[in-house]
C-alpha cells in the first residue's frame, strides 16, 4: 500500500512509469458504465467520453495542463496525444518542460507517500512532489546539462528563438518514445509556455545566456504563432483544460481572438467561490467572449490521473491519426 512507505528508508527504488492507451482497450464499454452510475461526477466523465463519439475534430484542438502531472504516468498519455495528433497546439508550464527532460535523460521518480517527512527527505537528499519522490540529482542537474548541451547544439546560437521552435530542437535531441517534446517535435506541434522563465529549464536558458552562449528567447514570436492560429472568426475551436493556472488562462485568452470556443473540458479540483481563474466554470469564461455562448461545456471535478485516462481513451479512439495521416 502507497500509505505503507512514510519513511525515507522504505522509498527503494519503486519507479513511477509512463502509460500510453492501448489501441484495443474498450473505454466505450467503461463510458457506458459511468453513464449508468450518472451520479456524481460519473455523469460528467460519461458526457465527456461521449464528446468525442459524437464530433468530429475541428480547426482548433487545444490541449492545456499543468506540470505537476508530468511527474506522473500520465506523461506518456499527454504524449501519446500529441503524436496522434489528438490535439494541434500545446499549453502548459515551465515544469512540464523540466519533468519532461529530467525523465527522458534518465530521472528516477519514485512512489512515495504524502506523510513522508520532507525534512528527512531533504536531508537526504530527495524532492517530494505530492506522493512523488525525486532524488535531487535526477532534476535539476539533468535538466542544467540538458539545456547547455541545447544552447551548444542550435544550428543558430545567435537567432532570438520562439520559444515553441526551440522546444522543436530540444526534442530532436531526446531519444523516449513518451517524451511530450519529443512528440511535438515529431509532429511539429507547437508548445506555448507563456511562465517559462518560471522554472529550471528557463533559468538555464538564462544561466547559459549569461554564460556567453548568446541564447535569446522571444516570446513575441510566440505570440505571432499564435496569432495565426486564432485569429479567425472561420475556425471551429475546442479545448481539452487539465488544471488551471497560467495555460488555462493562455488557452482561453488566446481563445476569444476567434470568438471564442465551440466547445471545451475542464479537468479540475479548484472551487470558483474565490473568484480564481483556476476555479472559473467554462460558463464564466462565455461573459469574456471566450467561450462561445451556445458551446458544449463539460467541467468534471476530478484529480487527473483518476479521469484522464478515460478522457483520452475516448479522444485518440475516435480523434486520433488514421493510417493515411
Amino acid at each position: 500500500m502507497l500509505d505503507a512507505v512514510n519513511t525515507y528508508n522504505e522509498i527503494g527504488e519503486r519507479l513511477v512509469t509512463d502509460i500510453t492507451i492501448p489501441k484495443d482497450f474498450n473505454c466505450s464499454k467503461i463510458k457506458e458504465i459511468y453513464g449508468s452510475i450518472y451520479g456524481f461526477m460519473a455523469g460528467h466523465l460519461y458526457e465527456a467520453m461521449k464528446f468525442f463519439e459524437e464530433n468530429p475534430p475541428p480547426d482548433v484542438r487545444a490541449l492545456s495542463f499543468t506540470a505537476n502531472l508530468v511527474s506522473t504516468g500520465l506523461r506518456g498519455v499527454f504524449a501519446q496525444l500529441i503524436r496522434e495528433k489528438v490535439f494541434n497546439v500545446v499549453f502548459t508550464t515551465c515544469g512540464t518542460l523540466d519533468h519532461d527532460i529530467a525523465r527522458a535523460m534518465g530521472g528516477r521518480y519514485l512512489k512515495g507517500s504524502f506523510s513522508l517527512d520532507d525534512e528527512e527527505l531533504y536531508e537526504q537528499g530527495y524532492h517530494r512532489l505530492g506522493n512523488i519522490v525525486i532524488p535531487i540529482s535526477d532534476y535539476g542537474p539533468l535538466v542544467e546539462k540538458f539545456v547547455f548541451d541545447l544552447t551548444e547544439k542550435l544550428p543558430e546560437r545567435e537567432k532570438a528563438w520562439p520559444l515553441y521552435q526551440l522546444l522543436w530542437e530540444a526534442g530532436k535531441m531526446i531519444n523516449d518514445e513518451n517524451s511530450i517534446l519529443r512528440a511535438a517535435y515529431e509532429t511539429r506541434t507547437p508548445i506555448f509556455v507563456p511562465g517559462w522563465p518560471d522554472g529550471a529549464f528557463g533559468t538555464n536558458i538564462f544561466m547559459a545566456n549569461q554564460a556567453g552562449k548568446n541564447i535569446r528567447i522571444d516570446y513575441f514570436n510566440d505570440m505571432k504563432k499564435l496569432s495565426e492560429i486564432f485569429f479567425t472568426q472561420e475556425k471551429k475551436g475546442f479545448a481539452l483544460i487539465v488544471g488551471g493556472g497560467i495555460s488555462k488562462h493562455h488557452t482561453i485568452w488566446w481563445s476569444q481572438f476567434m470568438g471564442g470556443l465551440d466547445s471545451a473540458i475542464y479537468v479540475t479540483t479548484a472551487v470558483e467561490y474565490d473568484g480564481s481563474l483556476s476555479g472559473a466554470h467554462p460558463r464564466e469564461a462565455v461573459s469574456w467572449g471566450k467561450i462561445k455562448p451556445r458551446s458544449k461545456r463539460i467541467i468534471i471535478y476530478s484529480d487527473a490521473t483518476l479521469t484522464l485516462p478515460l478522457i483520452a481513451c475516448s479522444a485518440l479512439q475516435n480523434w486520433g491519426k488514421k493510417p493515411n495521416q
